[in-house]
């Protein structure tokens, strides 16, 4: 890309951050699910950076009481007005049922629905400059997939259906713990279940070397495991959404951002990975053109292609011992996605089938996460191996 080109590329990219910056409800999110596209810089790494502050919890009650039909006091033994987590959704508060069980009550933001949807209604205006930055996507199959995914994530219902889904799959599971869900408790805006005790972020990472390894093994299994294993792509890897329970299984929380693919879509991704990793820059070519990736195969470069995903994806591939840290992770970030990667030219001009772009947001966040553990792993051979976990 020439100079001038770079230059039209990275101005367009700060008009697109400036349009979404207007939107106070969604840009946020819109912003992180575009840069898994290479539009809107750099991908974050790990919780949304969005300075959410806790609301009164007067506004927590009004809430609960609203969606629950009754006093908190009537539904709650006792609850915690301070919340021990805080997101740009909603905010999340320790609580105690009339059976004693302790949970965690998770409440929606008042008003914050109404915010996002209005500004996902208004998404259509940046469609422009996406296509102007990458004419070979389509701009408005990816924002429709974009409405859809956020717009499920304001829905607490279907975020509960979603993690009764998965912890019905690991339920007894030696290494992996899904909290049980208070079904009766949860409605569209409040979502109570099970608390789990145990080390978060801080002490994760204060672990020894063999300990976050194992951790590190076991997010990436349970992440790349569900997507290759039971076709669910789930979207929020990320060090903020693991605990280390003290039997020493990880906790994995929030499944607001869930997607199923389809068996073709999976087999399609193992094939490239295949490619990728025998060193194939053709079979690599012929597989993202199955999938859909490629507009015109024939005037894309097998060699360029391999180029780009060999460094965007090449570190869970080669074979042998790796330790990932942040600024790894940053280098990888820099080669492979934003605006400024020197392979930008040629991915400008891929597709982006929509159904896939959790998977990419996915993989992202499990590279993020590894590198805040400062995990080490054979990657490559794990995922060679099909990503299992033991015992499933």
């Amino acid at each position: 890309m020439s100079a001038r080109d770079d230059a039209r590329t990275l101005a367009l990219a700060e008009e697109l951050g400036g349009q979404l910056a207007r939107l106070k409800g969604a840009g946020p999110k819109v912003t992180q699910f575009l840069s898994m596209v290479q539009l809107a810089g750099e991908p974050a790494l790990g919780a949304l950076p969005d300075g959410a502050e806790a609301a009164p919890f007067a506004d927590v009650r009004k809430v609960i009481e609203q969606d629950l039909g009754a006093r908190v006091g009537k539904v709650f033994a006792d609850i915690d007005e301070e919340p021990f987590a805080v997101a740009s959704l909603g905010q999340v508060h320790r609580a105690r049922t009339d059976d004693g069980d302790d949970v965690a009550v998770k409440v929606q933001h008042a008003r914050v629905a109404e915010a996002v949807e209005a500004d996902l209604r208004s998404l259509g205006v940046v469609a422009p400059i996406i296509k102007r930055l990458a004419p070979g996507l389509d701009a408005g199959a990816v924002l429709a997939e974009l409405r859809e995914r956020i717009s499920d994530e304001l829905d607490y219902e279907v975020e509960a259906q979603h993690q009764r889904r998965i912890e019905r799959l690991f339920r007894g599971h030696a290494d992996v713990r899904v909290p049980h869900v208070h079904t009766d408790l949860s409605t569209r805006r409040v979502l109570v279940t099970e608390y789990v005790d145990g080390l978060h972020h801080d002490g994760i990472r204060q672990l020894d070397d063999a300990e976050r390894d194992r951790i590190g093994e076991i997010a990436f299994r349970f992440y790349f495991g569900l997507a290759r294993r039971e076709g669910i792509v789930a979207g929020d890897p990320h060090l903020d959404n693991c605990i280390v329970s003290p039997d020493g299984r990880l906790c994995v929380l929030d499944f607001g951002l869930l997607r199923d693919v389809g068996a073709d879509e999976v087999q399609g991704e193992r094939d490239i990975m295949r490619a990728l990793a025998d060193e194939d820059p053709q079979g690599v070519h012929d597989g993202l053109s199955r999938l859909g990736y490629l507009p015109d195969p024939d005037a894309f470069d097998p060699g360029a292609l391999f180029e780009h995903l060999a460094g965007a994806g090449g570190w869970m591939l080669a074979p042998g011992f790796r330790r990932l840290d942040p600024a790894q992770v940053s280098e990888i970030f820099e080669l492979g996605y934003p605006p400024r990667s020197p392979h930008f030219a040629v991915m400008r001009r891929l597709s982006m089938p929509a159904q896939t772009l959790l998977m990419r947001r996915t993989e992202l966040g499990v590279l993020a996460l590894l590198g805040e553990l400062n995990a080490g792993g054979d990657w490559g051979a794990i995922t060679a191996g099909g990503t299992p976990l033991p015992g499933t």
